[in-house]
């Protein structure tokens, strides 16, 4: 540094504006508030050292008055009380009140000592019988307040003892009977049942104290103990000493003339030892007890209350192979099982029962099993959607066999019914309207959790054919229905809204359960003897279901789902109603679609009672756009939308897709040269080597005549038709070998094509790609097919109700099995079926070992199931297979799952009536010279009303290259059909000439023929001639 010259300091300047003095006093402040602080800890530390002190002293003085009374106690009455008599346990006595003041647990003098006193107090009981006076002398009423406490001072100390040593000295004598008496649990265990025998005055005062304590935790902790232990009970009859302990303290709930307190939920009987395993298995004998119908409906009654407020009262889970709401929820079942088979069982409890298990149901994940019916994929995809992620629960096997096994009992599901449908409309004159709607939304509930968490097939067969759980909940929502009045469902699903419909949890249920029944009907049950519904009531359910699903899918759609994980509990809880409303939209529709089905076989009501009133055009507009709610019922429920609406919808996205194909370009695509002797050959060959997007390219046509002359004709679309006319003809032939018919000449794929051809499975494929092809090009071909193979382009399983369309006669041999009265037994079947076929005879197992199994009374549906589905599924599962790949190329499954089978053969080859020639003329254009009132064109029309209906499908085929129209009628047809004169004047050459045709344009060149009967005759000859396009 140099001098400046300026003997004065540099002013410090704070460039943010703030003075000094202002910092300064900030920076005092916080000094301030630091040293406050400080001494603020300070003195914290100083009163808790003190408290540490105090408690310290305190407790070090008390051991020390401990140890002299110790000491005292050990002088007067010995070391292990061998100076104690019957005396010492009276109120003037200090033997107790000593022994109890210094007595430790973990100390093992105390605990010889305390097994000792229980010993003598055994024992002093057993001589006198009388252990009232044993503890209060001659007088216990002025004497009771000492002796009560005394008592259940011992009582506690008693359990305590055993709890405190129960990991180490006692850890294999936890589990033991009164008959080994020498044993030291045994022995505290024996006075502690003494000391709460009922009769006794104390008793109420004794269980209090110990609830208080909560011995309920102590008890499951021991219990937790011994089943680590290597020692297992010995269950030979005999009641366990800490069962015996249960029987005596489980029944004080309360109730007169119980005086016991109310023992909070967390620390309770069924939160404490019904959450731990098999507790019945152990304690069988504490299971008689727990089933008195009002002890048992207390505790489950109390688990009830604590769901409806939400309250976790649960113990922490320690091993995830038994979580308690897994445990609880087994043993529940259990019990239950037990108490609704007795006559008092109450509506009150049966609805308890049912909350209960809903509630701890819906905690678990889904229980396998082998014998499990897969779920629908579609449903399934749903609902995953929904479910939030959690992480993955696997239970132990033997816990998910209790929870399975007492669940679908199909006593415990008949009993659990029958008392919450039956009692509240078991045709009594006046019910409990609100009651009856408890009942049904609980029973409802409980099953809709089950159906989810338990294995499906097994609880649908009880719930169809062991219960009438279809038809009492068919006459609530009949009711409701006709007295235009739905009952609001109670909140017994926590997440439910309270303003949900009245008919969302019946319907849940009613509708899987009836379309399983349906399963196993037969057409006479179900058109002429109505069952399980009679007709007419089935016409009335078809119109709530129908307004019930429009109403879920339409008017109150569901919200979007968010597919990411919950952040919060209420999005959870939005979540699962959503996957409810979804459920049941899902279930609606199945149901409604297999009544459709059965409409189609046999028309017992309109096909537009399934039809919403309210479709417009806006909703079609809408239904062709992905993604809309419109789109999303198109999906879900399509026969909700007129077939003529759907036909569009299918016809435009067929439109859409051969645009985007290039297949409108005339001389682009892949071009075949076929000859007309070895048509099927040449079409596998040059079809199978092309690629999906070639397949769905255009593909133009030359043909060559038997002379090996390719034929005249430029391919615009027409030849392409009828080369498709004639190949589909040629390849479904039956005298091929690859389909066969039934006996109303419907065809299916033989199930012994193998052995014909050696390539059978790649021509199925073939053949699936070749009807698929049509189809994509909009052209109709003849071939009727089994409505039950059809089902199998919708991926659908066939059941018993489809076997008539293939064969009639093994029908009716299943029907007369279902109804023999006698012994089955006596008719010698067994679990094969024979196959025969070209002569070759083979016998098949239906089951694994079924040639030595034999069909009897109890399993005669199993079998007749069986047979069903071998000859409707099984036998041609590999050809439909292939078929359906083959189809699939070229048709999505969305396309063809918006038509039921009937629809399908008609998207295939159109509607079976004759060709409405009103509907042609009026969609017909007329060129060179011709008008609509020509008087040749007069003729023409004339001519065309006198053909036969085959004609009429010759002449349609001569001039459009097929026999069948548009689906949608002539208005569709692509280009619209022309009348073009041809042979300019009226000369002999030109009304010598034949009738052409120009099919790729849907033209008829017809020359001006003079008389009716002569143009019928040329005309005749033209259509009939089949000289390929030579004509033109």
């Amino acid at each position: 540094m140099f001098f400046s010259g300026d003997p004065s300091t540099r002013k410090r300047v704070d460039l943010g504006g703030r003075s000094t003095k202002e910092g300064d006093a900030r920076k005092l402040l916080e000094q301030t508030k630091m040293e406050r602080n400080r001494r603020l800890l300070q003195k914290k530390h100083n009163s808790a050292a003190l408290k540490i002190q105090k408690v310290f002293r305190g407790r070090r003085s008390t051991a020390i008055v401990r140890s002299k009374v110790r000491r005292d106690f050990c002088e007067t009455y010995g070391d292990n009380c061998q100076n104690v008599d019957r005396h010492c346990f009276e109120p003037a006595s200090s033997f107790l009140p000593q022994f109890l003041f210094f007595f430790k647990a973990q100390s093992s003098g105390d605990f010889v000592m305390l097994v000792e006193t229980c010993r003598l107090l055994r024992k002093f009981a057993h001589s006198s019988g009388d252990i009232l006076s044993l503890f209060s002398g001659l007088d216990y009423s002025s004497e009771h307040n000492m002796v009560d406490f005394r008592v259940k001072k011992l009582a506690f100390t008693c359990i305590e003892a055993i709890h405190q040593n129960s990991r180490d000295r006692l850890r294999d004598q936890l589990l033991v009977t009164p008959e080994e008496a020498t044993i030291s649990t045994a022995i505290l265990m024996d006075a502690m049942s003494l000391l709460l025998d009922p009769k006794l005055p104390w008793v109420c005062k004794i269980v209090s104290y110990l609830q208080k304590r909560n011995i309920f935790k102590l008890v499951r902790e021991i219990v937790t103990t011994a089943k680590e232990g290597s020692r297992s009970p010995t269950m030979n009859g005999s009641i366990l000493s800490l069962e015996s302990v249960l029987f005596l303290v489980v029944p004080h709930v309360g109730r007169e003339p119980c005086c016991c307190p109310v023992v909070d939920p967390r620390w309770s009987f069924s939160s404490m030892i019904l959450t731990i395993p098999f507790i019945w298995q152990l304690f069988p004998n504490l299971k008689v007890v727990f089933a008195n119908p009002s002890l048992s409906q207390h505790y489950v009654h109390q688990m009830a209350l604590c769901i409806q407020k939400d309250t976790h009262v649960l113990p922490i889970d320690t091993n995830t192979e038994f979580p308690g709401n897994a445990c609880l929820l087994g043993n529940t079942l259990e019990i239950a099982n037990v108490v609704l088979s007795q006559p008092e069982c109450s509506l009150d409890m049966a609805i308890d029962i049912a909350s209960v298990a809903t509630f701890l149901l819906e905690t678990l994940p889904p229980i396998k099993s082998s014998e499990r019916e897969s779920r629908h994929s579609s449903s399934e995809e749903d609902d995953d959607m929904l479910i939030d992620d959690v992480q993955e629960l696997v239970l132990n096997r033997t816990l998910e066999q209790q929870i399975t096994t007492n669940a679908i009992d199909s006593r415990f599901l008949l009993q659990l019914t029958n008392i919450l449908f039956h009692q509240v409309s078991g045709g009594t004159q006046s019910y409990d309207e609100d009651k009856e709607a408890l009942a049904i939304a609980t029973g409802s509930s409980f099953l809709y959790a089950a159906f989810n968490i338990l294995p499906l097939e097994r609880i649908m067969t009880v719930l169809a054919y062991r219960t009438e759980l279809v038809a009492v909940l068919w006459n609530y929502m009949k009711r409701c229905h006709e007295n235009q009045k739905w009952s609001s469902m109670p909140s017994v699903l926590a997440y439910l809204p309270a303003d949900s419909p009245g008919w969302l949890l019946p319907l849940v249920v009613f509708c899987p359960v009836y379309k399983h029944m349906l399963t196993i009907v037969d057409n006479e049950e179900f058109y002429e003897r109505g069952k399980p519904l009679s007709l007419q009531d089935i016409r009335l359910l078809i119109i709530i279901l129908k307004q019930a699903l429009w109403q879920l899918l339409w008017v109150n759609p569901l919200t979007q789902h968010n597919s990411g994980k919950s952040v919060s509990n209420d999005l959870s809880k939005k979540n699962r109603v959503d996957l409810i409303q979804n459920r049941v939209g899902v279930v609606i529709a199945e149901l409604l679609s297999q009544f459709q089905d059965w409409n189609n076989r046999q028309q017992f009501t309109s096909s537009t009672d399934f039809q919403a009133d309210t479709v417009s055009e806006y909703f079609i507009t809408q239904a062709i756009v992905e993604g809309t709610r419109a789109s999303y019922i198109l999906m879900q429920a399509p026969f909700l939308i007129p077939f003529t609406s759907r036909v569009k919808i299918f016809t435009t996205q067929l439109a859409t897709a051969r645009q985007s194909h290039g297949s409108e370009e005339i001389f682009a695509g892949n071009r075949f040269r076929i000859r007309r002797d070895h048509i099927l050959d040449d079409a596998y060959n040059q079809m199978s080597a092309l690629s999906e997007d070639d397949l769905r390219g255009p593909i133009r046509v030359t043909f060559v005549n038997e002379l090996g002359v390719e034929e005249a004709g430029i391919d615009g679309g027409g030849i392409f038709k009828d080369f498709m006319e004639k190949i589909t003809l040629l390849a479904f032939d039956v005298q091929y070998g690859l389909f066969k018919e039934t006996a109303d000449h419907m065809l299916y794929p033989n199930p012994g094509s193998g052995m014909i051809h050696g390539q059978h499975l790649h021509f199925f494929h073939f053949l699936g790609s070749l009807l698929a092809k049509a189809m994509f090009e909009g052209i109709l071909v003849d071939l009727p097919f089994a409505t039950f193979f059809l089902s199998k382009l919708k991926q659908k399983y066939n059941y018993l109700n489809d076997l008539p369309s293939l064969d009639p006669e093994l029908y009716r041999h299943l029907i007369f099995l279902k109804r023999y009265k006698g012994d089955i037994s006596d008719l010698e079947l067994y679990f094969v079926i024979l196959n025969n076929e070209y002569g070759e005879r083979t016998e098949e197992e239906l089951l694994p070992g079924g040639k030595d199994m034999r069909v009897t009374n109890k399993n005669v549906i199993t079998f007749i199931h069986l047979v069903s589905n071998h000859r409707l599924n099984f036998q041609i599962r590999q050809q439909s297979s292939h078929f359906l790949r083959g189809f699939q190329q070229l048709i999505p499954r969305e396309w063809i799952d918006m038509f039921n089978e009937h629809e399908l053969q008609v998207l295939i080859s159109g509607s079976a009536d004759s060709l409405d020639i009103d509907d042609l003329r009026e969609n017909t254009n007329y060129s060179g010279g011709y008008n609509a009132g020509h008087y040749v064109i007069d003729m023409f029309w004339e001519v065309m009303k006198s053909f036969s209906t085959e004609n009429q499908k010759k002449f349609l085929k001569f001039v459009t290259g097929c026999s069948r129209g548009p689906l949608l009628g002539f208005k569709y047809l692509e280009p619209a059909f022309c009348i073009q004169r041809a042979g300019g004047s009226v000369s002999n050459e030109a009304v010598d000439r034949l009738p052409t045709s120009a099919t790729c344009m849907n033209l008829l060149k017809l020359p001006p023929y003079q008389s009716k009967e002569q143009l019928a005759t040329k005309l005749m000859y033209s259509i009939s001639a089949e000289a390929g396009f030579d004509l033109s």
